[in-house]
């Protein structure tokens, strides 16, 4: 972290409380990307680019007021901002008659250094790229490979007017792969994200196997026959489960959304005022977990300053817990969780997944599959589509192999999985003992749209729905 950043936000929070705002935190950042796209076996662009800057928030007369600062170079700049920050706040609290009340959150001074294993290079993603772009090239049928690879490297620096000192140093390495088929008029494509929160340990034992599969498949694909519409039993892998649990579980988990206040960007949560009650079968047990280590959703202290923890969401089908911010936890009556985050410090924190998973169970996946007389077996996620409460879904998966009497047989394109949320969490009747976590890399929500990162993942899970093609 830049130390006259780090200053900065020091003297931001202390001139803030002498100004008579009733609460302030700052969040300081610094970030370096390095990326690189190749298409084909040919480097499309290489690219660095580097952030640094403030985010100021406050309370002042009842009202949150949130500012940046790109790249600060004197504190009164920072005076400035902080000063307009609080007529902000003043202005629009002229007619407000409550005070925000939050929970009470102690107090850390901390200084975190996220592992790294290997550090990232710029040749090294490079000639690992190349090396992938090849492997899928060789393969018959494809006609396009893309490689986007990427580091970077974050400082988080969180400050606030209770005493919160909280340094985190982090890195994350990304590699997204494209594998494109083409012949007779049939196009078929497979991609695959792998990476994680520390170095180039983070794709280099999976990337090269991975490139290879996604060739394959989609290649096969172009053999494959569409599905015929109807409502069977689906046995969904744990990729296509970790897009599921992030639509259907994770966003209706967070409690702006149950509490409507994301109903312009991205809707609510059907099971509003339904803590406590039943949702599910008693398989659906449903957590989130900042804690989990490497992946994309793991910190120690969220973007208000509150320790991280795993949350159970679901327990044995019954609505347990929401995603909660120090002010939602008092209208619930219960504590913060640690989901407060993000993009960075130009943005307002927002109640974010971190790690939300279905959680593992006992069946092993063959026999869960053999215990099918006539069903699908479900894989990869591919694209979303959700209504504004989280109710009904539809989710397209990037290939789907029939199951006929307990044996996987033919191969299905261009597949859409559909139900909704009730009738499908009541269903599920298994869910395998190898639990995954995979890399989230674009999560949107808030006005302005927020991009995030984080995983999400489960085990093989069975249950039923609506299968058909798109062609």
């Amino acid at each position: 972290m830049d130390s006259n950043l780090q200053e900065f936000a020091d003297k931001a929070v202390k001139f803030a409380a002498d100004a008579g705002a009733q609460y302030c935190d700052v969040r300081a950042e610094y970030q370096e990307k390095k990326s690189v796209l190749i298409e084909n076996q040919e480097i499309e662009h290489v690219k660095t680019t580097s952030d640094r800057g403030i985010g100021i928030r406050l309370i002042k007369n009842g009202i949150w007021s949130f500012s940046s600062i790109t790249d600060p170079k004197s504190f009164e700049e920072i005076k400035k901002t902080v000063d307009d920050t609080i007529r902000n706040s003043i202005h629009y609290g002229k007619d407000k008659k409550n005070e925000i009340d939050f929970y009470p959150n102690s107090k850390a001074k901390r200084k975190i250094d996220f592992p790294v294993l290997k550090n990232p290079e710029l040749e090294e993603l490079i000639k690992i790229g190349l090396d992938c772009s090849r492997t899928i090239s060789k393969t018959s049928r494809i006609i396009k490979s893309i490689i986007n690879s990427q580091y970077t490297t974050n400082s988080k620096y969180f400050v606030n007017s209770e005493g919160s000192e909280i340094l985190q140093n982090f890195t994350d390495v990304i590699a997204e792969m494209v594998a494109i088929a083409h012949e007779s008029g049939i196009t078929q494509s497979v991609n695959t994200t792998e990476g994680g929160r520390g170095g180039m340990e983070q794709i280099t034992n999976t990337i090269d196997s991975k490139a290879e599969e996604i060739s394959l498949r989609a290649s096969q694909l172009i053999d494959a026959n569409p599905a015929n519409e109807e409502k069977s039993t689906v046995v969904m892998n744990p990729d296509f489960v970790s897009l599921l649990t992030h639509e259907i579980l994770g966003h209706p988990s967070e409690a702006d959304r149950v509490l409507g206040k994301e109903m312009a960007w991205a809707g609510g949560a059907w099971w509003k005022g339904k803590i406590g009650e039943k949702i599910g079968s008693k398989e659906l047990n449903v957590f989130d977990d900042p804690t989990i280590k490497e992946s994309l959703g793991w910190y120690y202290y969220d973007d208000e300053g509150v320790k991280t923890k795993k949350t159970n969401l679901v327990e044995e089908g019954i609505l347990k817990n929401h995603m909660q911010n120090r002010e939602t936890a008092q209208i619930f009556n219960t504590s913060p969780t640690g989901n407060m985050r993000s993009t960075n410090y130009r943005f307002m924190p927002l109640i974010r997944m971190a790690c939300t998973c279905i959680g593992n169970g006992s069946w092993d996946v063959d026999e869960m599959i053999k215990d099918v007389k006539t069903g699908y077996l479900i894989s990869d996620m591919k694209i979303p589509s959700i209504d504004m409460k989280r109710y009904n879904w539809s989710i397209s998966c990037q290939y789907a192999q029939k199951i006929e009497n307990g044996e996987i047989t033919d191969l299905l394109r261009d597949v859409i999985v559909m139900g909704n949320a009730p009738e499908f969490f009541e269903s599920i009747d298994a869910c395998g003992n190898d639990f995954t976590v995979r890399p989230i890399t674009n999560c949107g929500k808030g006005d302005p749209m927020q991009s995030m990162i984080m995983g999400n993942g489960g085990p093989t899970i069975r249950g039923h729905a609506t299968v058909k093609s798109v062609n």
